[in-house]
């Protein structure tokens, strides 16, 4: 009984000797259990998220599709039995308002076909673009993540990533599923990742810094938990999670194309992602899509909010264009608001406790497959207290071993090598640009950043040579510092921000100002811009990863030879801010449901009688 409660022992050994040991096969069944608890959460949250916006999204749908009627019927008059047919769709709707606004009482049926009418185009509609993000990125996800990461094969040179890839396919053998391909990337952060849509096409994605950082026993612990992630079929969730974020994304992508090129070109993309093969480039197309989609609630393309912004020019013609497009603006509102509350405080978080469990599911079989809960947790002590920047991983951040930094927040400026070597970079290209034979190239590792600052501004400007020589140095960089050449801006960007590309300007210009910082100098990344630290992380107030200290007590409970005791005192300082702001949060919660509540049904006042005064405005034309 004392080894049990430690009565008697040395202050060494209770460090160690826990009362609730539970065994890897206990920890799987119980988190199992929490992952079909907290899969029905997720599901009815996407429900109680859903009516609000079908609600809001069905009045535009009507429309589109009246508005359509009208315009074919001024050339071709529509039978009567047509609009007839509308007329009473249109009734139904207001018996089904009237019965919740006013308490009216109605038919059984036509309540039924009241919730039909207001719910069901929306519905559908946020469905069929669900499946078909689902289906884009299943296709083309893989291998645009790769792209995105700047992801190579193993060098056959290198013991370390050999060594890597026999543990890989160790781990592999051990928990009876294919070997999956191994990466590699070129980054200052020390991170994993299991990446793929199945066990079929999984790829294990390793920074090079992980194998230098990580003893044996630590990299069998750190790919356990990724092959597990596999097994788990954590890849298929990870894939439906983002594809739900990426349907709110393409929604208000469409609220937005009537009012701006930037939505539509982002709308055009999808649909050439969809339409092309599954080549290289069709991969990288749906990775940079996806990087876009999935800011959801914060997506930043608002051509609406731009289209209806006061200018120094207020015109009588603009007010009165803004007073007839006024229901759109209030409806975008509207969904704006909605997205962002229950992504935030309900779907988000019920999703970021699910992917936790699935952390926890995972840790729990890495064990199993090594029989070595000190591996991992070494592991996880490591990697997180120095986790650094995975460059390019923005959407596919919730797939690391732990959370991944933003690389926008650990730009370094170039060390003396780096410098030589960009310098050397710098005046290989030179025979890749017109101007630069014409002289002015300083081979000095001092004056390149100001020649790059200067070309990087022409390159911006359209001029054709500056921009063939950024994408000369970035390839001379690839082959002799392919994790600087990372650094520098994808030349593909100069041509796409020709074409309002949000994406792209945003990446350039984050070039641009930490390629001019005095402190930095050049230290840009291709993806040091907001774009690389969302992705699903950024939709929820609660973070996807566990804490380090929940992750080691759990499997210390295994048997891992840590110390999680300092965890209790921030739980209990954690429950007592809880106490005291539980109240106010409540309160907050109820006052942006009403907010919604009223906003929701404002859209849709404002837009039925924009619907009808457009109509009649067409009722008119048709008779003259």
């Amino acid at each position: 009984m004392s080894a049990l409660t430690g009565t008697g022992s040395s202050s060494a050994e209770q460090r160690y000797v826990l009362r609730d040991r539970e065994s890897f096969f206990e920890a799987q069944s119980r988190n199992r259990r929490a992952t079909w608890r907290l899969g029905v959460l997720c599901i009815a949250a996407v429900v109680v998220m859903g009516i609000p916006l079908a609600l809001l999204v069905t009045p535009l749908v009507y429309a589109v599709g009246l508005f359509v009627a009208d315009v074919v019927n001024l050339f071709w008059a529509l039978p009567q039995a047509f609009w007839r047919q509308a007329a009473e769709l249109a009734h139904f709707g207001f018996v089904a308002l009237r019965a919740l606004l006013d308490h009216q009482p109605a038919p059984p049926r036509a309540l039924a076909l009241g919730a039909a009418v207001l719910l069901a185009p929306g519905t559908i509609l946020s469905l069929a673009v669900w499946v078909g993000m689902s289906a884009l990125f299943r296709r083309a996800g893989v291998g645009g993540a790769l792209l995105a990461l700047n992801a190579r094969e193993p060098n056959p040179a290198e013991l370390k990533e050999l060594q890597f890839a026999d543990v890989v396919q160790e781990m592999a053998i051990a928990a009876g599923l294919p070997a999956p391909r191994v990466m590699l990337v070129d980054t200052p952060g020390a991170n994993l990742a299991a990446i793929g849509s199945s066990p079929r096409d999984a790829r294990i994605v390793a920074s090079g810094r992980l194998l230098n950082d990580l003893s044996r026993d630590e990299l069998e612990g750190a790919v356990a938990h990724s092959i597990a992630s596999i097994g788990n079929g954590d890849l298929g969730v990870a894939f439906r999670i983002t594809a739900v974020f990426e349907t709110y994304g393409v929604l208000l992508a469409m609220l937005n194309s009537p009012f701006g090129p930037q939505s539509r070109s982002t709308l055009w993309r999808i649909v050439r992602s969809g339409l092309a093969g599954a080549g290289q480039d069709a991969a990288k197309e749906a990775a940079a899509v996806a990087a876009i989609l999935t800011r959801s609630c914060d997506f930043e393309t608002d051509d609406i909010g731009r289209f209806f912004a006061p200018t120094a020019r207020n015109s009588a013609f603009r007010s009165i264009r803004n007073f007839i497009f006024f229901p759109f603006f209030f409806t975008y509102a509207a969904i704006r608001l909605s997205l962002w509350f229950f992504s935030s405080c309900m779907l988000g978080p019920s999703v970021a406790l699910l992917w936790r469990t699935r952390k926890y599911l995972a840790d729990a079989c890495a064990v199993q497959l090594t029989r070595d809960p000190d591996g991992l947790a070494r592991a996880l002590r490591k990697l997180a207290n120095d986790p650094g920047a995975i460059l390019g991983s923005g959407w596919a951040a919730h797939l690391f071993l732990v959370q991944p930094q933003s690389s926008g927040s650990s730009s370094e400026a170039p060390n003396p090598r780096q410098s030589e070597i960009l310098a050397r970079a710098w005046v290989a290209s030179r025979q890749h640009s017109d101007a630069a034979r014409s002289g002015g190239d300083s081979a000095a590792p001092a004056n390149i950043a100001g020649e790059v600052v200067m070309t990087y501004r022409a390159a911006m400007a359209g001029d054709a040579q500056a921009m063939a020589r950024m994408a000369a140095v970035r390839q001379e960089l690839t082959a002799l510092d392919p994790a600087l050449a990372a650094r520098m801006p994808d030349p593909a960007d100069f041509a796409a921000i020709r074409k309002g590309d949000a994406a792209a300007m945003a990446r350039l210009r984050a070039f641009g100002r930490q390629a001019a910082s005095p402190e930095k100098g050049m230290a840009p990344s291709s993806g040091s811009n907001r774009e690389d630290s969302s992705g699903v992380l950024s939709v929820s107030l609660v973070g996807f990863y566990p804490s380090l200290e929940r992750r080691l007590k759990r499997l210390e409970r295994m048997g891992a030879h840590v110390d999680s005791r300092a965890e209790q005192s921030s739980w209990m300082l954690a429950a007592v801010f809880g106490l005291i702001f539980a109240p106010f949060l409540l309160l907050v919660v109820a006052l942006l449901l009403v907010l919604i509540a009223v906003m929701t049904l404002g859209s849709l006042t404002f837009m039925v009688v924009w619907l009808a005064f457009i109509h009649k405005i067409f009722g008119l034309a048709a008779h003259h």
